[in-house]
């Protein structure tokens, strides 16, 4: 089985099912995710958005996988030039688990996909009984792109309850900064999809009615590293420790990886 993957998660997890061997194309942003990339003869093309048929067809891969955000367009195109295409949409941690066997089950590695599984639900498990205890439970936003604002995704409430916290809104759905400031949360939590951890605290803090809001006042608007939140993957767990750290550094310390806070913007 020859695969190109035309997004990081994907990349990610035949990593973790050890069958990088299977890749002959990935993107570059692949190849941040999953630095031994670099040391494989693995084609380089464009992401799920606007990768065309042409570099696809040069690598010639039985079959291309894409996930969520994708073009519609350009993976019908893909289509009709005779690749296979297995399209992965996400919107809960089920779901991520499914789409962990079903990539284990076409590369050729069953068996190796409920060990990854079981690993990732043991560590929020161990994350959960830490803070299920936890009163009151801070309020949190996060955000997943910033013009317009919008909620992040389903499978980050998710993690957010886990570390002991309230999701505020609808996931996946846009919002205003107004309504966010009506709401007032404890904490704010950035992860711009494509942004790495590079979002402007500042800039994000001086949106209007926000200098009132709790999280500002206490200095509790962070920044996490966007792999670690929006790629649909077993990578999931390390976002899961940043947020619960945090909320709940007097628990988890704030030696984790939180990436970037108001007060040192």
């Amino acid at each position: 089985m020859k695969i190109a993957s035309l997004q990081p998660s994907v990349s990610i997890i035949l990593e973790r099912l050890g069958r990088l061997d299977a890749l002959v194309a990935c993107t570059r942003y692949c190849v941040t995710a999953v630095p031994a990339l670099r040391q494989r003869p693995v084609a380089v093309v464009r992401d799920s958005w606007s990768t065309t048929v042409e570099e696809l067809l040069a690598v010639r891969p039985d079959l291309v996988i894409a996930s969520v955000p994708y073009r519609n367009e350009s993976l019908a195109a893909i289509l009709k030039a005779g690749c296979p295409v297995l399209a992965l949409a996400p919107h809960t941690l089920a779901d991520i688990e499914q789409d962990i066997r079903l990539i284990a089950a076409v590369a050729g590695a069953s068996e190796r996909a409920e060990p990854i599984v079981a690993e990732m639900r043991a560590a929020i498990r161990e994350v959960h009984l830490r803070t299920a205890a936890i009163t009151p439970k801070p309020l949190v936003y996060c955000e997943e792109w910033g013009k317009p604002p919008i909620h992040s995704q389903a499978w980050v409430k998710e993690l957010v309850e886990a570390a002991g916290g309230v999701f505020l809104g609808e996931p996946g759905k846009p919002t205003t900064a107004e309504a966010v400031a009506t709401v007032n949360p404890d904490v704010v939590i950035a992860a711009w999809c494509g942004a790495g951890d590079r979002v402007p605290l500042a800039k994000l803090t001086a949106r209007p009615g926000w200098e009132r809001m709790r999280a500002v006042r206490e200095g509790r608007v962070y920044c996490i590293a966007d792999e670690l939140l929006n790629t649909p993957a077993p990578t999931l767990v390390e976002g899961l420790r940043a947020v619960a750290a945090a909320l709940h550094p007097e628990v988890f310390g704030t030696q984790l990886a939180l990436g970037r806070r108001i007060s040192g913007d």
